[in-house]
């Protein structure tokens, strides 16, 4: 059952971005201009007022104190707990902040996709990690970098991390990460 919020005093559901036909409502992931004209800001809208909206921002891993790591996705975003107003003339368009799961499903990502995975507070300028991690090398999956499965362990693995190059890794039939997965033991100690 939803429940039916109303709105205080200012707060509109939508609007629509002067010259378009984009509305823009609560929930909405945006694209803000940046003051610097050179990348375009990501943020969640929380809430539409007139002539402004409450935002909760998206920062790319290079803005946070720990950086880019090799990790991080082309078109990855962090999402922070530093929420702000901005006025609805910044606002340059609609975008999509994809689950990471939803986003290696994409057959292609657009322009406007980006995918987030992580949290970052803001305040203490920290990244909250997530519990998935792979390979020897125990870094998070990046969807822009290939890895190989070995079809003992069913593990993932970079092929550098296995000193194999990703053509090399590309050409095997089979691919074992271990003298033990490939005797099967990895199988054995599963169960």
């Amino acid at each position: 059952m939803s429940q039916q919020i109303n709105p205080r005093k200012g707060d509109l559901n939508s609007f629509t971005i002067a010259g378009t036909n984009i509305t823009i409502k609560a929930d909405d992931c945006i694209l803000l201009r940046s003051s610097n004209g050179n990348i375009d800001y990501v943020a969640r809208v929380l809430q539409v007022n007139e002539g402004s909206v409450k935002i909760r921002w998206y920062y790319r891993p290079e803005e946070t104190r720990e950086g880019r790591k090799r990790f991080h996705g082309k078109k990855e975003v962090l999402l922070s707990n530093h929420t702000d107003t901005q006025t609805t003339g910044t606002i340059q368009g609609k975008c999509v902040v994809h689950s990471y799961e939803d986003y290696i499903q994409l057959e292609r990502a657009g322009v406007d996709d980006y995918f987030c995975r992580f949290e970052y507070d803001a305040a203490k300028k920290r990244v909250v990690r997530i519990k998935s991690l792979y390979c020897e090398c125990n870094m998070p999956y990046n969807p822009d970098e290939f890895m190989v499965q070995c079809d003992g362990c069913k593990r993932w693995f970079h092929p550098r991390c296995k000193n194999m190059t990703n053509k090399r890794a590309k050409q095997l039939e089979e691919f074992f990460c271990s003298t033990e997965c490939s005797n099967g033991d990895a199988n054995a100690s599963e169960n």
